[in-house]
């Protein structure tokens, strides 16, 4: 199987030079975290989640808003290029693997789709219980932890999002896309000497997703890829009697694909 046979076609991309309000627009109404950046139809990089919540964090001293940021200012440049012919094996070995999370397929300098986890969660064929290869480090936050905390965690523990547990309760969950716009919304709706104070004291029950999808330890990793997908979720986290026991991601359930 080639990458052109899984890839997504239906590409959505943005010229470097749009500002990053437009991005966000972008994120929010496709439910997108990635998006590539072009220069003349030309791909240059990609612009993702993760890296807008870094620079608006690493910038809320200065006050700016996105509105006077462009896409190249939060480019990721460093990406892999690869052609639509390209062995899926290749693909899979690169799972789990540090760097962006989507690979952009061209051909003759012509962006013809890009490739991400989701495009290759259909490939899970696995009856194993995703107990069986579930992470049971789980790093949780409480509603009323601070979102500066969040995003240290996130950073420090190198995760891309986490279960918000309540008295036990898993009640939400945290991600770099709800961190973004909640940095988004600070940097248009308050002054620039009042912005840090209010990023300061932003609560995650503010800003988490919820209800939170979640699944018992019982189901297969065919069964939990499906449900991501028909969900649009990254990670699926694990619960039995009542308790949180574990978290699954989509890498987790494309390690299960034969190499």
């Amino acid at each position: 199987m080639k990458v052109k046979d899984v890839m997504t076609r239906d590409i959505i991309t943005v010229d470097k030079d749009v500002d990053l309000k437009h991005v966000l627009n972008l994120m929010k109404k496709h439910e997108i975290t990635k998006i590539p950046v072009v220069e003349d139809k030309k791909l240059i990089g990609i612009v993702t989640d993760n890296i807008i919540a870094y620079k608006l964090g690493s910038i809320r001293k200065k006050g700016i808003p996105p509105s006077r940021l462009h896409a190249s200012s939060v480019t990721e440049k460093n990406i892999e290029i690869i052609p639509p012919d390209t062995d899926i094996k290749a693909i899979l070995k690169k799972v789990g693997e540090p760097g962006p999370t989507m690979l952009c397929v061209v051909d003759n300098d012509n962006l013809l789709g890009v490739i991400t986890k989701a495009d290759l969660l259909p490939l899970v064929k696995s009856n194993k219980h995703i107990k069986e290869i579930m992470n049971k480090k789980i790093h949780i936050v409480s509603p009323d932890d601070r979102v500066i905390h969040a995003r240290r965690i996130m950073i420090n523990e190198n995760v891309a999002r986490l279960p918000v547990v309540d008295k036990g309760t898993l009640v939400g969950i945290i991600s770099d896309n709800e961190i973004v716009f909640a940095l988004a919304n600070i940097k248009k709706s308050y002054p620039i000497g009042k912005q840090k104070h209010q990023l300061d004291e932003l609560l995650i029950r503010d800003v988490m997703k919820t209800p939170a999808y979640w699944t018992e330890p019982h189901i297969t990793a065919t069964e939990a890829a499906t449900l991501m997908l028909k969900n649009n979720i990254g990670a699926l986290p694990i619960i039995e009697h009542e308790k949180l026991i574990g978290i699954v991601s989509r890498t987790d359930l494309l390690n299960t694909i034969p190499r």
